[in-house]
């Protein structure tokens, strides 16, 4: 695969039901949830597209760009893909592909995807997710952009909401992912999360 033809996206629209406010926004050591995840896949982009519905995240950085939802309603996950495709679509990027992250798994390691990028063979299906320990982990995605159109009907006529239901009605080929210690998909859904989150993190300052 041809990095160039990536777009970064990263889906911060969620309603963080769990936590009770934008995760995107809340504190882990010096930095936001969000500002983690990026930090940790901005030099592997050269565009990154943040799909927020936030109007208080800025980034001073011309290569960020902070997109609302293309539907309204805090319809999940699947709007903010559609959301990133149409945008490519809308200004005539070449990116072929969308490669998508979560923004509250702070320790995830960006290297996983540059070695994704040179050692899989992208043409044999249109969506791929990671795995790891037997669990699919379906904000993890590369999303080619010839599913956009389905992707919107599905969206709009047959009102599909969870990713793992839709990617399981297309097709959906898993890349395995081994880790040592640290999990890289560890994410932060409740306050208790965050505080094991900051526990990790000032160990991994120590060590």
């Amino acid at each position: 695969m041809n990095e160039n033809n990536i777009l970064g996206v990263i889906l911060a629209g969620g309603k963080s039901r769990r936590f009770g406010r934008d995760k995107s926004t809340v504190q882990l050591g010096n930095k936001t949830l969000l500002e983690h995840t990026l930090e940790k896949i901005d030099s592997s982009f050269s565009e990154i597209l943040i799909i927020s519905n936030n109007e208080e995240i800025k980034f001073n950085k011309k290569k960020i760009i902070i997109m609302k939802d293309c539907i309204g309603g805090q319809l999940g996950p699947l709007v903010g893909v559609l959301t990133a495709m149409k945008w490519i679509k809308q200004f005539n990027k070449n990116y072929d592909w969308v490669a998508t992250f979560p923004c509250d798994t702070p320790f995830f390691d960006i290297k996983i995807i540059d070695e994704i990028k040179t050692k899989v063979n992208f043409k044999d299906y249109s969506l791929y997710f990671l795995n790891s320990n037997q669990k699919r982990h379906n904000i993890f995605g590369f999303w080619s952009l010839k599913l956009m159109n389905i992707l919107e009907e599905d969206i709009v006529k047959n009102n599909f909401r969870k990713v793992e239901d839709w990617a399981n009605k297309i097709g959906v080929k898993t890349i395995n992912v081994t880790f040592d210690k640290l999990d890289p998909f560890l994410n932060i859904n409740t306050k208790s999360d965050l505080e094991e989150a900051e526990k990790i993190l000032k160990k991994y300052k120590n060590d």
